[in-house]
């Protein structure tokens, strides 16, 4: 991971907290090395930004990484749901391909 970069996006929530992006972005740099960090993160941005479906991937992604497969399937599920409300296809087939890779 780079520290620079790191500090850059930390720097970045700090200016624009009310940016989801922001707190996307440092929950996937710091799931290079610290997956317990990212997954908060990640709970940031589906508590306070629940309509960022990018999140919904990479944060079911990094729960079944760490083997909780229960939350991994129920934020995937509502990532389902939130793609089909904002007819999002590419992102609910990515979300679905996600949740059938968990089953099969």
């Amino acid at each position: 991971m780079d520290a620079v970069r790191l500090k850059l996006l930390e720097q970045y929530v700090k200016e624009e907290p009310e940016d989801p992006f922001n707190w996307y972005a440092l929950a996937l740099e710091e799931s290079k090395r610290n997956p317990d960090k990212a997954l908060e993160l990640f709970e940031y941005v589906l508590k306070n930004h629940s309509e960022y479906l990018p999140a919904y991937y990479h944060a079911g992604n990094l729960y079944l990484a760490v083997g909780d497969t229960d939350s991994a399937k129920t934020i995937l599920q509502k990532g389902v749901d939130l793609a089909k409300l904002k007819g999002e296809q590419k992102a609910m087939r990515e979300l679905v391909a996600l949740l059938e890779d968990m089953i099969s």
